[in-house]
């Protein structure tokens, strides 16, 4: 099979701290890499939960979003009070 090559950018301390984890399990950061491509690749998924830590994404927020677009499409918000309602 042939080989391919692709670089991956990330903090120094981080990859610091997954090279030192890596050869404490006894295998390079590109063994690793590659075990955890063959796991998206079998399962069709990320082979662990993903969640945003970004309070943006918050379920709270994402509803009071949803709320806030449909009063401005009903015409009960105006867009000044949707930019005044962001800045609070």
């Amino acid at each position: 099979m042939a080989q391919a090559t692709f670089s991956v950018r990330m903090d120094d301390g981080l990859k610091k701290e997954f090279d030192a984890l890596c050869s404490d399990f006894g295998m390079s950061m590109s063994t690793a890499i590659t075990v955890f491509a063959k796991a998206v690749v079998r399962e069709r998924c990320i082979p662990f939960k993903i969640t945003a830590s970004d309070p943006f994404y918050s379920e709270a927020n994402q509803k009071y979003l949803m709320k806030s677009l449909e009063a401005y499409h009903s015409g009960q918000l105006t867009q000044h009070d949707l930019i005044e309602a962001a800045d609070e």
